[in-house]
């Protein structure tokens, strides 16, 4: 491991010229801030999948700097080791192994060494998991990983902010006291008598699962600290170093189990001036409408926003780029700095949508939708959002039955884990007399269409709502479940902008017909409709943005509606 001194210019600017791979390399040096002699140091096992931007950038905020390792040798090096897993399990141990690390990492944590595991981080430390079809892990703990039931009707991958069970004390967890903390996983360690000794903690989600470990110096966390706001940073402060403050009464009190969330979004493009904004419109034209110069309509800068929302208790940030940068995505230099500069300071979790998908550069050169995704999670997204290519997609899946590997989200699923991948579904009413005039699955709407008509299906459509596609909102969202996706976003064109409430037909209809959860959104006005979608539907989280970036409806309003109305929210 070398010592040098930060190096903050980082840039996709490489990529332009020396492709995905240089880009990588050149990414990880400049990202990592690399001890010097006589500061707080802190290594890190970054094995190159998913973003742990967001764990560098917590250390950082704490006053500590970063050793990364580069070699087998420097794992027996390190005096505070962090491995934050993310991704499948099949593909971290296949990395592990050929990078050598597998033995070294085994013999640091065997020798009592301080040690924290961040999510696949903590599952690797059992002796196997039945995902990928089964595969072996280093060992450590006795036990298991295996799925979550989806026969209970729990929407699966479990995402989102849930409550502790604490069956001791300890130095990690002593700050959290009620506070949520964020969970992205399919996957779950349960409690046995053979590894009692090791909980530390439990969460409940169709049972008990484990969710923090601890024995001696080693720590590991199912959640994700660095995505789980002030308290996240709480535990990994308190791994880094003994807190001061008196240790938190365990109370429990409040209502337990996992919230419903609230996500803010943000639709960012270039204005005329070149510049990226946050924009919104209703049915998707942001153009402002008076006066001649028809300009894009600016509602704040998006790193700004984003830092507002995570201050005011947003659960997630979604940036949705409609700029015409996605005809190139990997050259989207400017959303790419606003996912970087966005993830110091916001720490909860990040989706980005827009562009995720294959194509062939000016030269020539193909990039598959993996290497674009790839960039982003580099970059600081936890998520990337697909739209118009799920579409095709499906409708392949749909005609031929078969799964070919080559989807976008296929490849992302594969590589990263289901619940890397959102699906954006964009779909517009479609209204019939009579269910037989039609071959899409229909229901009898309480919202007759304009000449009595008494059903309606929901016609999906591509290139932001510009063309309508043959198939149903209901077919397309099981068809990407069954191709890997972990998450639907789920629009209403027709409710966009109206401010009235959500489609509650519509998203009752694809979460009953799913067993991932489902994002509400599009048509929220008021606290009231966040209630509504929670009450009347299956919906495991509720998306707006408007509202919001024009101050008409706060935050902080939604989540206290949600909590005096009963609904599970995290409030702190």
């Amino acid at each position: 491991m070398r010592c040098q001194q930060p190096d903050a210019s980082t840039s996709g600017r490489d990529l332009l010229h020396q492709g995905c791979s240089s880009a990588r390399r050149s990414s990880r040096r400049n990202a990592a801030r690399v001890a010097c002699a006589g500061q707080k140091e802190v290594t890190l096992l970054d094995y190159g999948a998913g973003n742990v931007r967001s764990v560098r950038n917590a250390i950082l905020k704490l006053g500590y700097t970063l050793r990364e390792v580069s070699s087998p040798k420097d794992i027996m090096g390190a005096e505070k080791l962090i491995f934050p897993g993310v991704g499948a399990f099949e593909q971290a141990m296949g990395v592990l192994r050929s990078k050598e690390y597998t033995e070294p990492l085994r013999e640091y944590i065997q020798a009592g060494k301080p040690f924290l595991g961040i999510c696949l981080g903590m599952q690797l430390l059992f002796e196997g998991s039945e995902e990928n079809g089964g595969v072996e892990g280093l060992g450590i703990i006795p036990g298991r990983v295996t799925k979550f039931d989806t026969s209970l009707g729990l929407p699966v991958p479990h995402i989102g902010w849930n409550t502790l069970e604490q069956r001791r004390e300890s130095q990690l967890l002593s700050r959290v006291g009620d506070r949520r903390v964020y969970f992205v996983h399919s996957y779950r360690a349960t409690p046995s008598p053979e590894n009692n000794d090791w909980v530390l903690a439990t969460t409940e989600y169709g049972g008990s699962f484990i969710s923090a470990v601890h024995k001696g110096e080693i720590s590991a966390t199912q959640f994700h600290p660095e995505k789980s706001g002030s308290a996240g940073l709480d535990i990994i402060e308190s791994f880094l170093e003994a807190p001061e403050e008196p240790r938190s009464a365990y109370t429990n009190g409040h209502m337990k189990g996992l919230a419903k969330r609230v996500i803010a979004c943000l639709d960012v493009r270039a204005n005329d001036a070149g510049d990226l904004v946050v924009t919104k419109g209703d049915q998707y034209d942001v153009r402002d409408t008076d006066g001649a110069g028809r300009e894009v309509r600016n509602l704040g800068a998006p790193v700004e926003l984003a830092g507002r929302y995570f201050t005011e208790g947003a659960d997630e940030v979604t940036f949705l780029n409609i700029t015409g940068f996605r005809d190139f995505p990997l050259g989207d230099l400017p959303m790419l700095e606003v996912l970087r500069r966005a993830s110091e300071g916001v720490f909860v979790p990040l989706t980005v949508g827009g562009g995720i998908r294959g194509f062939t550069d000016a030269e020539g050169k193909q990039y598959s939708a993996l290497d674009v995704a790839a960039e982003y999670f580099r970059s600081g997204a936890d998520k990337v959002s697909i739209g118009s290519d799920a579409v095709d997609a499906a409708q392949e899946y749909m005609r031929t039955g078969q799964k070919t590997g080559k989807t976008a989200i296929e490849q992302i699923s594969w590589a990263y884990g289901a619940q890397a991948v959102v699906v954006s579904i964009d779909p517009r009413r479609v209204f019939v007399a009579d269910p037989a005039s039609t071959q899409r699955p229909t229901i009898r709407t309480e919202h007759p269409g304009p000449n009595g008509e008494q059903y309606c299906w929901w016609q999906c459509t591509v290139k932001g709502g510009r063309e309508g596609r043959d198939i149903d909102a209901v077919e397309l969202a099981r068809a990407v479940e069954a191709l890997g996706a972990g998450e639907i976003l789920l629009n209403c064109i027709d409710k966009d902008g109206q401010g009235d409430g959500f489609d509650l037909e519509l998203v009752r209809a694809v979460s009953d017909a799913v067993t991932i959860p489902v994002i509400a959104s599009s048509g929220a006005g008021s606290p009231e409709h966040f209630k509504e979608v929670f009450d009347n539907t299956g919906a495991a989280a509720a998306l707006a943005a408007g509202i919001f970036h024009r101050k008409e409806v706060s935050i902080e309003e939604v989540k206290a509606h949600m909590s005096e109305s009963g609904i599970p929210t995290r409030t702190s």
